[in-house]
Order: structure tokens, then C-alpha cells, then sequence
């Protein structure tokens, strides 16, 4: 008899109040038809981890564990940021999940995948991506600037699956191995795919938010985006470099271009408008690679600081499961 999987979903909230409630109904009743199919045991759990909420998410959280021990909460120290704050979340329960399911409270991500998901990672998979069938219900501008930042990132030779935001199931053997990459400048789409073992793609419609609002307007994706880049690329530098020896030789022909002009045609010169072009120019190039160059010297220095990337305050748990052997 195959045995049952032990799932745990991870959802990281920051001033989630609006939806939590139907967020953990759904997950619930969901939980439950997978154990009715004999898809998962008993024993998994639904986690939300509270990023430094300003609202009463983190209360709302006591009262649903308090009501049903299935609910278990982790509250950081403060406001840490989605990815540190997903990344805390499967740390903490990494030893006592067969398989761990991230996703957003939101329910834009389609849960009665998750029975496709258990099924694959039983099939031997270690990694399944929820993947976006489709984007119609974007706007146009961010499903355009999403497709670029995808064809981006992989002309930049960064390792990510298209249309894949944090919606995946990781083994724990996984979670075990990405404890070990330390990046205090976390962009877990790009870093999961390089962990390794065997993934595979689960295809789904994204949903509309039914309530609260997005926690990602367009400053925070294009902050999102440069992160995704200089954490996992460095080919922008590499870029600098070629564009630094392409001005280099086109300086050159133009000045054999000019001596030609001058000393066989006797064109006098007036300068102006080429030298203005040039300053402007090459002014603005080194502008934008000495901000480029700041990015990655920025992101060296939090590094080397080895500052923790998230205080777990308190994790809300059965008192039996403490003890209870990985």
C-alpha cells in the first residue's frame, strides 16, 4: 500500500485580516477531501507566517490555532519582506513535513491543484512548479513587462520557470538542501531551480484577489525584478565591460574618420555637436554603470554582514508535534 503523504501549506501574510478567515476555510476543506482520497495523512498542517503585520492577522492567527491545532502560526520580529518571510516558514517546519506547499493567503492560486501536486511528488518528483496557463486577466502592461523580465532573466543565463511565482512543492530533502544557500538578497524562484533533483510543471488559471489589496504594486516588482537580477547574474558587469570596449573601438573610427576628413578633403571641423553627443553620451553610460556596479557593491556589503535574515518570535504548534521524530 502506497504510503500517505505528510503535507504542510506555508503562507506568509502582512495585513492579510481581510482574508485569512476564507483563506483558512478554503485550505481546510481542502486538507480534508485530500485525506478522504487518501492522497495525505492525518497529520499535515496549514501554517501562516505572520511578516510583521500591522493589523490583526497575527491575532486571528492565535484564534484559528486555538480553535483547530491544524492552524499553526510563526510570527517574525518584524516586517521582513515575502521572500524571507516564505523562506521562515519552510525552514521551521522543514522536519516535520514529507512535502511542504507554499503559496499566497490571497487564494489567487488555484488549490484543487494541490491534489496534482501531491500526485506528481508521489510519482518521485522533488520539486512541482504551479505554473500560469494563461495570462488574459492581466493588464496589458504587466503582462508585457512580465514576459520581458522573464526573456531577461533568461538572457542573462538565470535558471527560472516562466509564469512561476512562489506557488511549488518542495520534498524535504530539498528544503534541507536549500537551507544551506545563506543569501541574506533572497529570490527563491531563481535560487530554488538550483538546488537541484528532479521538478516538474503543474498548470493552473490564476484567480482575481477576492479581497484586501495586492502587496506587490509596480515600485515593488520593479525592486523585486533588479533583486532577481544582481542576486543571481552578473552578467550586467560583464555587459559594462563589452559596452566600455564597443565605445573604445567606435571612438577610435571616428577619430581616423575626422583626421581623414581634415588632412585629404580639408572639411574643417566644428565640433560642437559630436563632442556634445559624446559627453552626453558616454556621461550617461557611465552614470548607469556606476549604479549598476553599486547594485552588486550593495548587495556584497549586506553579504559580508551576515546579518540574520528573519527572528522567528513565536511558532505556534501542537505540544506532541515538538517531540515528535523528523
Amino acid at each position: 500500500m502506497e504510503q500517505k503523504t505528510k503535507l504542510y501549506l506555508v503562507i506568509p501574510c502582512y495585513n492579510e485580516e481581510k482574508v485569512i478567515g476564507k483563506t483558512a476555510e478554503v485550505l481546510l476543506r481542502k486538507m480534508q477531501q485530500m485525506q478522504e482520497k487518501s492522497l495525505i495523512s492525518g497529520g499535515g498542517k496549514i501554517v501562516f507566517v505572520n511578516d510583521g503585520s500591522k493589523d490583526k492577522t497575527w491575532s486571528m492567527i492565535e484564534q484559528l490555532h486555538r480553535d483547530n491545532p491544524v492552524f499553526e502560526g510563526v510570527n517574525l520580529s518584524r516586517n521582513r519582506g515575502h521572500q524571507n518571510a516564505l523562506l521562515a516558514g519552510l525552514m521551521t517546519v522543514k522536519n516535520y513535513a514529507d512535502a511542504v506547499v507554499s503559496m499566497d493567503a490571497d487564494l489567487q492560486d488555484d488549490v484543487d491543484v494541490l491534489d496534482e501536486f501531491v500526485g506528481r511528488f508521489q510519482e518521485g518528483y522533488d520539486i512541482v512548479y504551479g505554473v500560469r496557463s494563461t495570462r488574459q486577466k492581466d493588464t496589458y502592461f504587466k503582462k508585457h513587462s512580465a514576459m520581458f523580465f522573464y526573456r531577461l532573466m533568461h538572457m542573462l543565463g538565470v535558471e527560472v520557470v516562466s509564469n512561476h511565482a512562489d506557488y511549488r512543492l518542495l520534498s524535504r530533502r530539498v528544503l534541507m538542501e536549500l537551507e544551506n544557500y545563506r543569501e541574506v538578497n533572497l529570490f527563491l524562484r531563481g535560487i530554488v531551480p538550483l538546488v537541484g533533483f528532479e521538478s516538474t510543471n503543474v498548470y493552473y488559471e490564476r484567480h482575481e484577489r477576492f479581497a484586501g489589496e495586492s502587496k506587490y504594486p509596480l515600485k515593488k516588482m520593479i525592486s523585486f525584478a533588479v533583486d532577481g537580477i544582481t542576486s543571481l547574474s552578473s552578467k550586467p558587469i560583464h555587459l559594462i565591460s563589452l559596452a566600455g570596449i564597443g565605445i573604445f573601438f567606435f571612438t577610435v573610427i571616428y577619430v581616423f574618420y575626422l583626421m581623414i576628413g581634415h588632412f585629404f578633403f580639408g572639411r574643417a571641423v566644428q565640433g560642437w555637436t559630436s563632442l556634445m553627443v559624446s559627453i552626453w553620451g558616454v556621461g550617461g553610460l557611465e552614470l548607469l554603470a556606476i549604479g549598476i556596479i553599486g547594485e552588486y557593491v550593495g548587495k556584497t556589503y549586506l553579504e559580508t554582514k551576515s546579518r540574520p535574515r528573519y527572528i522567528v518570535k513565536e511558532y505556534l504548534k501542537e505540544e506532541e508535534e515538538g517531540n515528535e521524530q523528523a
